[in-house]
């Protein structure tokens, strides 16, 4: 029987579909959502209705998980019908088999998903997990292990971060803002916030690297080069993933993920290691404990063949993950923005009449009705649709993309 795999949350159809898709080809799904599920259910073993963000009661329900396959196995083996007991346990919600592996993508409960693996005695470590969630963490542990990345301070205030900040010289990042003077330094920090990390400002392209990790041994996943807009705020706007891209065989590169990992201690699951490949070589921005965000692991599967969902679902387990490319092509996505702040969405859709054959998918994202803002006041959620493209060149892809781009009709 296919392993049970516990997977946490899943995300916006039309941003995770794709890869409860691949993992239902080799694991049974149960999943842990706080409401009922209507498009997973077609991927789905099992669910449990439960607040995701408790870990103890998820838990626990885990631990119920595993208690009905004990069950189940004991009255078979007492003569009970098998298929009597089958039925109770479905009725009851359950999957009887024990949990081979939990597997959250959801950044924001990626530390409840390692607790709740670490109580099953699975592949989940909450340290590391914070040590990645933390960039200040995440800044000490490389700094300790002497891996390259961006000089840091954290600062509580806006006059240790001006006078910090006149010790590191300008220009600097605070989050995703570039900021070149003391002026937009003071525009740019949150007084909410606690702390902020005040960070060196690094030149270059910067690229994204999913990897799976077993045992300590790494296995790259998907390289994909990102593309930036709405500056100085350095949105993510689009991705390219090229099968054939030189930086794959790039040593510097790779020694760099090694270190990193092994400094943060990250001996087993999955990560999308965010890097600036600066004249001075590649730098580490940040570690996240979970696959790419958007549409970046879609984009390495239509582009290489190497299904970043069933090697993560594989090393939850405690598997070594297959990563075999069986194809060199380019993938892409452009995602579109309102041309105004507090835009309210009336209609939306694209005109895909004559569209070019590369592009691969369109979507539309908000309802109608909603109001969306482009950066800086609407980010990820000021997105209205994207457009994926795979081709033989990037060229193609961006030609493809500026197609679907001049087809989206807004309030037409």
């Amino acid at each position: 029987m296919r392993p049970l795999l516990l997977v946490i949350l899943t995300g916006k159809r039309e941003f995770r579909e794709y890869l409860l898709r691949s993992i239902k080809r080799q694991y049974r799904i149960h999943m842990f959502l706080v409401s009922e599920p209507t498009w997973e259910l077609e991927y789905l073993d099992g669910h449990t209705r439960i607040d995701t963000g408790d870990v103890q009661a998820m838990t626990t329900a885990a631990k119920d998980l595993q208690a009905a396959s004990l069950v189940a196995a004991a009255s078979v083996r007492a003569g009970r019908s098998e298929s009597l007991v089958a039925a109770a346990s479905l009725r009851a919600g359950r999957s009887q088999e024990h949990i081979s592996g939990v597997l959250c993508w959801d950044e924001a409960l990626v530390p409840q998903a390692a607790e709740v693996a670490q109580a099953l005695g699975l592949p989940g470590d909450p340290a590391v997990i914070a040590r990645c969630r933390d960039k200040h963490l995440t800044r000490q542990a490389l700094t300790a292990a002497g891996v390259p990345q961006p000089r840091s301070v954290r600062v509580a205030t806006l006059p240790d971060a001006l006078v910090e900040a006149g010790r590191m010289g300008y220009p600097l990042m605070i989050g995703r803002v570039k900021v070149d003077t003391a002026e937009q330094l003071t525009t740019a920090f949150d007084i909410r916030q606690p702390a902020i990390l005040l960070e060196e400002f690094v030149p270059g392209d910067e690229i994204s690297v999913d990897v799976a990790v077993h045992s300590g041994e790494i296995f790259p996943l998907c390289l994909a080069r990102k593309e930036i807009g709405f500056a100085p705020y350095r949105v993510e706007v689009g991705h390219y993933v090229h099968a054939e891209d030189p930086l794959l065989h790039d040593p510097l590169l790779f020694r760099l993920l090694h270190d990193t990992h092994r400094a943060l201690g990250f001996y087993d699951g999955v990560t999308h290691t965010e890097i600036m490949m600066s004249p001075d070589g590649p730098k580490v921005i940040e570690v996240n404990g979970r696959l790419g965000g958007d549409v970046i692991p879609y984009l390495g599967l239509r582009a290489t063949g190497v299904d970043a969902g069933l090697a993560a679902a594989a090393v939850a387990c405690g598997r070594a993950p297959h990563v075999e490319r069986d194809r060199k092509l380019v993938a892409a996505v452009r995602f579109f923005y309102p041309s105004a702040p507090d835009t309210r969405i009336e209609s939306i859709r694209f005109d895909s009449n004559g569209l070019p054959h590369a592009i691969d998918s369109l979507a539309v994202l908000p309802e109608i009705g909603a109001v969306v803002s482009p950066p800086p006041k609407g980010t990820v959620n000021g997105r209205i649709a994207f457009a994926t493209a795979v081709a033989t060149t990037a060229e193609e892809c961006k030609d493809a993309l500026d197609a679907a781009e001049a087809a989206l009709r807004v309030n037409e």
